[in-house]
């Protein structure tokens, strides 16, 4: 990652401004450039000839790349990646496939671990957020169980002790999978997961991309097909390219802690105002991703305002079949439905300025006076 931040110099409040990172990222410009260049190299990476063999040096090429800007340093080596179409086809490929007995997964995990895992076993969290380590080390008294746990929570920002869950996951003869879809590109990945999930649209990398990290091959039944027989369907050249790049061109902090000194001011102002800064309750929060809750203001009506006036953001509780459901994540750490009715995400990234932040800011004030 670049040792950089963005530039701190006064530039014009764009007509739109998007504070939904944690759904998907813009497109960073060297990932385009770079999939452009990946659609100019259109041939099968698994064909013999001279066309497919090119194709397939590049993919080779963005493999390593990959890897090395992942944050694991000297064991990059250690680790196999096989491309999939995003974190919901990686997630799917570990919890149908790894070579271990029951799933376990954390009450607060992403839907498309606990879809694709209906019958795992929920490990509840505390009302911080962070996952219940007594329970967990209960629960893997059992034979090779594998562990499934977001590193940061895409709801709340919340990031879980996951050293430590590897830990207690290994000690009991488990496996850990770490979904890093929202801090991989942002932060290291951590170098004791046994597997782990990387979402390139997360970090400015282009949608329908990912990729799983995997220590061992043999951690997984194979299924045949590509990526050394793990993976069926072509690999994606121009997207993967794009998802090299873009890690390559992330900055380090990711986004500047000038950039996004007015939520630091704006946390006052919400509690003066009888709102709830949901990271005051967290064990350990991150910077990019925070839920708000507006006093007498559902969030359905919060996001519409927003939207009006040009904001980008995205609610904490979700419809479903036509009617308002409680987010399982804020039910989870204990928001009552009436709360949790009134949370928004906001979320930050790549291209986020200052100026975006604190127009953010204003209209949270101005809403909240109504």
């Amino acid at each position: 990652m670049k040792q950089k931040s963005q530039s701190l110099r006064p530039r014009p409040i764009p007509e739109r401004i998007y504070l939904d990172h944690a759904a998907t990222s813009p497109l960073r410009p060297e990932a385009k450039a770079a999939m452009d260049e990946g659609i100019a190299i259109w041939a099968n990476p698994s064909s013999p000839h001279a066309e497919g063999r090119k194709a397939r040096a590049a993919l080779e090429d963005a493999r390593e790349r990959i890897k090395a800007a992942l944050g694991l340093g000297q064991i990059a080596k250690d680790y196999e990646l096989i491309f999939t179409s995003g974190a919901s086809e990686a997630a799917a490929l570990v919890l149908h496939n790894a070579q271990a007995g029951a799933r376990l997964v954390s009450a607060v995990e992403h839907d498309s671990i606990l879809g694709t895992a209906p019958d795992a076993e929920r490990l509840p969290v505390r009302p911080d957020g962070a996952l219940d380590l007594e329970v967990l080390r209960e629960a893997v008294q059992r034979e090779r169980p594998l562990v499934a746990v977001q590193s940061i929570n895409s709801e709340t920002g919340n990031e879980q002790p996951v050293l430590e869950i590897a830990e207690i996951a290994h000690e009991a003869g488990g496996l850990f999978l770490c979904d890093c879809a929202q801090s991989a590109g942002k932060w290291p990945i951590p170098p004791n997961a046994d597997l782990t999930i990387v979402s390139a649209h997360k970090f400015g990398g282009p949608i329908g991309v990912g990729a799983l990290l995997v220590k061992d091959y043999a951690m997984l039944k194979p299924t045949g097909g590509h990526e050394r027989g793990y993976r069926r369907g072509t690999e994606n050249l121009p997207g993967v390219l794009g998802m090299a790049a873009a890690l390559e061109a992330a900055n380090d902090p990711y986004v500047a802690p000038e950039v996004l000194e007015p939520l630091d001011q704006l946390a006052e102002e919400v509690r003066v105002a009888g709102g709830t800064w949901l990271t005051d309750q967290l064990s350990n929060p991150t910077p990019y991703i925070h839920a708000i809750a507006m006093p007498n203001m559902s969030a359905s009506a919060q996001v519409m305002r927003f939207d009006m006036a040009g904001i980008a953001v995205s609610q904490g509780s979700a419809c479903s079949s036509g009617t308002m459901k409680t987010s399982h994540v804020l039910q989870a750490i204990g928001l009552d439905d009436e709360l949790a009715s009134r949370v928004i995400r906001v979320s930050t990234g790549w291209n986020t300025t200052r100026e975006e932040v604190e127009r953010f800011c204003e209209v949270w004030l101005e809403l909240a006076k109504r």
